[in-house]
């Protein structure tokens, strides 16, 4: 298949050098040790690797603090029990660890520059062939931050994005449920990858295997009809924190929220869409699998909404964006 020309840029090789020079600067830190970012490794046989028996989570930084550690770190934990991981480590010893090593690589960000945190831990060493549940070493914790790069989502905040449904099907609540944050995501990829055939810049917006509406492969799926804000259940969904936050700012801008079953013919005929995750907070869509949605036009509740995240985490979210854009 012929692919269009991106209308996106991808990341200069000044980026990389930076990204390189910096690699040497960050650390990490992996079950006990803080080691510098090029130095980090895993064994081949951790279960990460052998199984993708991983859980996550990602929280970003505004004007340099984590914004809603404690709800991350609270879910993490939730997910460690569903999992039968034992990270030993105790909720409030992995919340000074991410804090402290928060505070050693500041000095890699400028002022205006934000950082993931991420969480990544493992059950450890796996025997191949023997029980998958058994924890035969001590498990695996990665923490580290990165640069959030923001240039690849930047354009969307004014023109919107092509939201697309490619044909791999969301994992059914009854296999995995999707409110346990794991690192196993190949059908997520593979949808993005199938949303990408369609336009290079398209984003994904996966359906259930009833045709339901569930999420983007790192983010949570919104429209607005008639002034209201809905957005599907956590039945076949992440409950996301940034989708939290967003149901929050929009009851405080009286805005009424809703969460029900859609499908894409609510996304299709409604008159507003966006999709919400961690990194960019709202992405809008203004196309829906080739169609516009409504005029084609960023709307003007999803302005609103946006408006609402700047006030509330006190950076322009679009600005600062743009201004990495404009870097490249």
């Amino acid at each position: 298949i012929r692919r269009p020309p991106r209308s996106t840029p991808l990341y200069s090789s000044a980026a990389s050098d930076v990204y390189k020079r910096q690699m040497h600067n960050r650390k990490v830190y992996i079950s006990g040790e803080i080691v510098p970012e090029i130095e980090a490794k895993i064994s081949i046989f951790d279960s990460a690797v052998l199984l993708g028996d991983t859980v996550t989570e990602s929280t970003r930084t505004f004007n340099h603090v984590p914004f809603k550690l404690d709800d991350h770190l609270e879910r993490l934990y939730k997910s460690f029990k569903l999992t039968r991981i034992d990270p030993q480590m105790t909720i409030e010893e992995m919340k000074k660890v991410s804090l402290e090593l928060l505070e050693i690589n500041k000095d890699n960000y400028t002022a205006n520059e934000d950082c993931w945190l991420v969480h990544n831990i493992s059950r450890g060493h796996s025997i191949t062939g023997g029980n998958p549940a058994l924890q035969v070493s001590k498990p695996t914790v990665m923490i580290y931050t990165q640069p959030m790069n923001l240039v690849l989502w930047a354009p969307f905040y004014t023109k919107g994005c092509h939201a697309v449904t490619p044909p791999t099907r969301m994992v059914p609540s009854q296999s995995l449920d999707a409110r346990i944050k794991n690192r196993s995501r190949l059908f997520y990829t593979l949808a993005e990858i199938e949303a990408k055939l369609v336009d290079p810049d398209a984003q994904s917006v996966i359906l259930d295997i009833h045709g339901n509406v569930a999420e983007n492969k790192g983010g949570n799926i919104f429209m607005i009809k008639d002034g209201k804000l809905i957005t599907p259940t956590t039945a076949n969904c992440l409950e996301g924190l940034t989708r939290n936050s967003t149901m929050e700012i929009a009851r405080s801008l009286d805005i009424e929220v809703i969460e029900a079953v859609i499908q894409s013919y609510d996304l299709a005929t409604s008159d507003e869409m966006f999709i919400t995750s961690t990194p960019y907070s709202i992405m809008p869509a203004t196309k829906f699998n080739g169609m516009p949605i409504a005029d084609g036009n960023v709307g003007p509740v999803t302005k609103k909404l946006i408006q609402g995240w700047s006030d509330r985490v006190g950076v322009d979210i679009i600005k600062q964006a743009q201004d990495q854009l404009h870097k490249h």
